[in-house]
């Protein structure tokens, strides 16, 4: 999937899953429900784009227990016209992966929409620079907006500033960026910010930890 205006694909070229796991769901969830061991967790996401975080969030098998509220904020959603044409299901070889996917993009926007017992989902059609997020309500933040270079409003201290604020204590900021300026602002916050190894494509990545 191609952004024509931004010049940009809205996941690695290398592979949009593996990174989505490697990135979001190992580095994201699946840390934060090792170290804190909760039965329900809130997460955000910066960018719903296609939708496939929120799809492998919903499917992933090491934390289906485990009870999902999930925010996802994009000012400029993909049509069905599009998403009609990923594949992300059939790859990810789950029976009831298709049906998810449809639910996930006709959940109605603004609404808290029930996907399953484990998984609700609120859809926020709005620019993350335009809203205010409640504080200390998120576990996790998936940040998957574009590249720095391509949106560099959205990488910008203040909006860093917000997603800080909007963690819970011991929440987890992760993203596939890891570029100098990012960390030192992520420090700057009060995040204890750690250097992962990055998916394939991608020499590292960045997940930030909000310690009190």
């Amino acid at each position: 999937m191609f952004h024509k205006q931004l010049h940009e694909t809205y996941h690695s070229i290398h592979g949009a899953i593996q990174e989505s796991r490697h990135v979001f769901i190992k580095h994201g969830l699946q840390h934060w429900a090792a170290t804190a061991r909760l039965s329900e967790v809130n997460i955000l996401e910066v960018g719903f784009g296609t939708g496939l975080n929120a799809l492998l969030t919903l499917l992933d098998e090491p934390t289906h227990k485990i009870v999902k509220h999930y925010d996802a904020i994009e000012p400029f959603p993909l049509s069905r016209d599009y998403t009609d044409f990923l594949n992300y299901p059939f790859l990810l070889e789950k029976v009831e992966g298709q049906s998810m996917f449809d639910k996930l993009h006709g959940a109605a926007w603004g609404e808290f929409c029930i996907l399953t017992s484990n998984f609700t989902i609120r859809k926020i059609l709005a620019e993350i620079q335009g809203i205010t997020l409640e504080s200390n309500r998120y576990d996790v933040v998936y940040f998957d907006a574009f590249a720095p270079s391509k949106q560099p409003e959205l990488w910008s201290l203040g909006v860093l500033k917000s997603l800080a604020d909007s963690l819970k204590p011991f929440g987890i900021f992760v993203t596939y960026s890891a570029r100098g300026q990012l960390k030192r602002d992520l420090k700057s916050l009060g995040l204890q910010v750690e250097t992962l190894k990055g998916p394939p494509g991608k020499a590292q990545m960045v997940r930030a930890i909000k310690d009190k």
